[in-house]
């Protein structure tokens, strides 16, 4: 893919201190070190390597990745990565694609206590899945999955949700056996939203009165008992989001449609259209208008407001795994998964993982052969070094 015309960086770069200066009362220093990551990603203050062709010998510095999860230009070859380490767990099945979605109502209170409130959104729409496919009624098996957190809307909105890929069909309660899933949408959808709401809104509760939410702000009076419950009543009255999509593909098909979910940040380099006078323009896709691609404008101010909106906190885990994919049981369970189905994972999946292949590697601009690393620079060491048969390039 080639490289877009415009680039975050390019916008962090325009607001300079100054946006720091204007954004005094609510930014942060961790919002500060993600602008100094995507600003400093793939330039000479991060230093470098010399690569080679394979081929024809041509030679070019690249610069380093600053690797943040946040940098819309890191996430490519860690989500290859990713993928690959997958592959040898993708069962030969069809799989299944559920997303939940909290209520808009929700968002002001998820962004002042971000970790509590996606730490429920994970453990609860993963209880909601476990436990109505445990029912006999529905499918009656125990199944596998994991879960990825999205924070954002396409126009840059605080939206929380993950996206759940499930293999369709589960172990039998005495794992003798797999239970293909016979409904055309794996579960009953009325019934994962009426459970998810339930569960969600009981788990906030609890943390209200375990004292683990923080309340600042227009939300200082829902720090009181009687209000906090008036608050949370309306959320009962209209039902949650639950995103069913039936059966899609293989496991072959499974991993081109992850690159989609994983590893995304709120916003990729190539939707951004233009920066002018001062405004930011973007594409967006209206889901209300089938999808129809659309343009919105914004203060740079604003943009970059959005898009500090999804940092995740320090450490937090945005892809998880839940039931017989869980860590403590993947490896005793996922082999019996694969015997119960008749197959056998790849057997050539960590060699994968570890060996890099030609994909891995930027291609020579000469005679389209894979480059490789031959040695490496400082910050300080591509400054001193100014080799006139080199050609500098931000691969």
């Amino acid at each position: 893919m080639n490289r877009p015309p415009l680039e975050v960086a390019d916008l962090v770069r325009a607001a300079g201190a100054a946006f720091i200066e204007r954004s005094r009362k609510w930014i942060r220093w961790r919002h500060i070190k993600v602008m100094l990551a995507i600003v400093r990603c793939r330039t000479a203050a991060l230093g470098g390597h010399l690569d080679e062709c394979t081929r024809c010998g041509h030679r070019a510095i690249s610069y380093n990745s600053c690797r943040n999860r946040h940098c819309p230009k890191c996430q490519a070859n860690a989500r290859d990565r990713w993928l690959a380490a997958r592959r040898q767990e993708l069962l030969p099945t069809r799989y299944v694609h559920v997303v939940f979605t909290l209520p808009q109502r929700l968002a002001p209170l998820a962004l002042q206590n971000k970790r509590v409130v996606f730490d429920l959104l994970f453990r609860t729409s993963a209880e909601t899945l476990l436990e109505v496919a445990r029912d006999p009624r529905h499918l009656g098996a125990e199944i596998g999955f994991f879960s990825v957190l999205h924070t954002w809307s396409q126009k840059l909105g605080l939206h929380p949700h993950v996206h759940c890929v499930i293999p369709s069909g589960g172990l039998s309660l005495d794992h003798t056996h797999w239970v293909p899933s016979q409904n055309r949408f794996f579960l009953p959808h009325e019934v994962l939203r009426r459970v998810f709401r339930g569960k969600f809104v009981d788990a906030l509760k609890q943390a209200f009165r375990d004292r683990q939410l923080c309340f600042q702000g227009d939300l200082t009076l829902l720090a009181q008992p009687k209000t906090f419950a008036a608050w949370l009543r309306p959320l009962f009255r209209k039902d949650w989001i639950v995103y069913l999509k039936p059966p899609f593909g293989g496991p072959e098909y499974v991993l081109r449609y992850l690159g989609r979910y994983t590893h995304r940040v709120a916003i990729s380099n190539h939707r951004l259209v233009s920066f002018a006078d001062g405004k930011v323009t973007f594409r967006w896709r209206d889901s209300a208008h089938n999808n129809e691609q659309k343009l919105m404008t914004l203060s740079l101010d604003e943009f970059l407001r959005r898009f500090l909106l999804h940092l995740l906190p320090k450490g937090f885990v945005r892809i998880r795994n839940f039931g017989f994919l869980a860590n403590r049981r993947r490896a005793t369970m996922l082999p019996l998964c694969f015997r119960l189905l008749g197959s056998a994972p790849e057997p050539q999946a960590e060699q994968e993982v570890s060996t890099p292949s030609p994909s891995d590697l930027w291609l020579c601009p000469n005679c389209g052969g894979p480059m490789v690393v031959i040695e490496r620079f400082t910050a300080a060491e591509i400054q001193l070094r100014s080799p006139p048969v080199l050609i500098t390039a931000a691969a």
